[in-house]
């Protein structure tokens, strides 16, 4: 344990990557295979669930510190972090413990989990007393599921591949299926990521394992730009960047298996797609988005959401979210990779596939024409009222990466800008982090009728914490300490006196929302120190922009 600590405080005291890439691989080549094997599927995402409820810790920590309760709400506040004021108050370590990250994490935390209060609080006083701050850190972060450090998978696929001597793209085929939470990190699966490769590692195709997806990049380029950014439109296969879950459904030895591009494994929530891959055959893997389809058309990704969110799916959620797979891509066909095939031939097949193969869960991603970027352009502007969030272009020429990279050709997608509204700023609260001293937190609300309607009131809708400068951010949190009219526990109400203007991806009816609706990646886009709180935005602004809503607002123009 104690040196996977210091490999964490390694990684989180600097943001050279040129260092944290000597630190892993400095860790991977000492620290035994079992050890190892969790390390990677820690810092390249692998989240268990919590497991121990937070208030317990909170308990433990005030009484191992011996502080009223007022005094730990204050340190914590102060510093922004559950794991780290706990690992800041506890008194110093006793004696030392030598085990290694395996043995803490299968034989004393997961253990923990479904046990009594009164069975958990004496075993996690033991625990924390022979670790000193680093270890206690990474222990509290652990039990509560927090754990993450400023290290991308990427550069965990790096520190691999140096480590092994092997290509770290071939890295990343091993790696993809390691973080799901059915799997069980141990030694022998560390040792297989290093092995040396064979000529073609078919092995690494054998069962369900998807393929790592290939990533778009964001298209920024003013259109009058395009034709020298990407040269004419011929050389692009165009489609339409559906708003649902990037998924690859692979169907391999009579059995199917759906990955999400998160690399958790979805099949059971979506048995239509396991039914549309049934007929198949094996070795044959799409790449696609799901989405729920009525109507002919893609419907809100809040109805997409209820899937997701849903243990038991029950026959009437099926009938009234009925989800399909948007095709776009062949990876696998009859047990031969066609990743490094063009575009364009992979699209031709695909096209046949889909075609021989026909299922109502199982569509084909259209291909939109257009003669001039100008064409396309216009076209997308409808984006929004076909329920999709613009274009993706494809190099016809490209072959199937890994990530987000350009060596192999390129995707890019080119989405429409997001709605907008100014919004009021009404309640805040402190950041986490190195934002931990700050008002960074901030909840946002519009007018509930037009300006001049007597007694009128602002009623929130959003919260957001990104978008503004760190400078921006100092401004504002004096503002908010200076306007503060009341605190509830970490969050203060502040005086109405700032307008933001806001941005978002979607937006939908929310019964749970006071507003009546919900926003989508809420961001702040600008402060408007322009604008008066009473020229902020309204409901009906809000409500103009709903799926199916009559009439635009400016807003809505604005943000086309």
């Amino acid at each position: 344990m104690k040196a996977f600590a210091d490999l964490y405080a390694a990684l989180d005291g600097t943001t050279s990557t040129k260092a944290r890439l000597a630190a892993l691989v400095d860790y991977l080549r000492t620290a035994p295979p079992e050890d190892a094997a969790w390390a990677v599927y820690f810092l390249a995402g692998g989240k268990p669930r919590q497991i121990v409820p937070v208030s317990l810790l909170r308990g433990l920590a005030r009484q191992a510190a011996d502080l009223p309760d007022w005094l730990f709400e204050e340190s914590y506040q102060a510093v922004g972090d559950l794991a780290e004021t706990i690992a800041l108050l506890l008194p110093d370590p006793q004696d030392a413990d030598h085990a290694g990250l395996a043995e803490w994490v299968e034989q004393r935390l997961l253990p923990l989990r479904g046990l009594a209060p009164e069975a958990l609080m004496p075993r996690l006083d033991a625990l924390w007393r022979p670790l000193d701050a680093h270890g206690r850190l990474v222990l509290f972060k652990l039990i509560t599921g927090a754990f993450r450090v400023g290290v991308s998978r990427l550069l965990v696929t790096r520190a691999l591949g140096e480590v092994a001597g092997i290509d770290p793209k071939r890295l990343a085929e091993r790696m993809v299926g390691y973080t799901d939470l059915s799997a069980r990190p141990d030694a022998a699966r560390f040792l297989a990521l290093l092995a040396p490769e064979d000529e073609d590692d078919r092995a690494l195709r054998a069962g369900g394992q998807p393929y790592p997806f290939f990533l778009a990049h964001p298209l920024q380029a003013p259109l009058e730009q395009f034709d020298t950014v990407l040269g004419a439109p011929g050389a692009w296969l165009v489609e339409w960047k559906w708003d649902g879950i990037r998924a690859q459904l692979v169907r391999r030895g009579g059995q199917t298996w759906l990955w999400s591009r998160g690399e958790e494994l979805i099949t059971e929530r979506f048995p239509e797609l396991q039914q549309a891959a049934a007929p198949l055959p094996d070795g044959t893997v799409l790449d696609g988005e799901i989405v729920i389809w009525q109507d002919s058309r893609v419907q809100p990704f809040a109805l997409l959401q209820q899937r997701i969110g849903r243990k038991t799916l029950s026959a009437k959620l099926l009938r009234d979210a009925p989800a399909i797979l948007m095709a776009y891509d062949l990876l696998e066909w009859q047990g031969e990779d066609w990743r490094t095939r063009p575009q364009a031939e992979r699209r031709a097949r695909l096209e046949q596939v889909v075609a021989s193969y026909i299922h109502p869960a199982l569509e084909l991603s259209p291909l939109v024409d257009g003669d001039s970027w100008e064409h396309y352009a216009r076209l997308r502007d409808a984006s929004r009222d076909l329920g999709v969030e613009g274009f993706m272009l494809k190099a016809a020429d490209a072959a199937y990466g890994a990530g987000r990279t350009k060596d192999v050709g390129v995707w890019w997608k080119w989405k429409i800008d997001p709605y907008s509204v100014d919004a009021v700023l009404i309640y805040a609260q402190r950041g986490h982090g190195r934002r931990a001293s700050l008002y960074t937190d901030f909840t946002f609300a519009v007018w509930n009728a037009p300006q001049g309607t007597p007694g009128r009131t602002l009623v929130p809708f959003a919260k957001a914490y990104s978008g503004l400068t760190d400078q921006e951010m100092r401004a504002v949190d004096a503002i908010i300490r200076r306007t503060t009219v009341e605190k509830f526990g970490p969050v203060r109400s502040v005086e109405p006196t700032q307008v933001f203007e806001l941005g978002f991806e979607g937006i939908a009816r929310s019964g749970r929302h006071k507003s009546g609706i919900a926003v989508r990646f809420p961001r702040m886009l600008r402060w408007r120190t322009d604008k008066p709180i009473e020229e902020a935005d309204t409901l009906a602004t809000l409500e103009a922009m709903l799926p199916g809503a009559q009439g635009a607002t400016p807003a809505q123009e604005d943000a086309a």
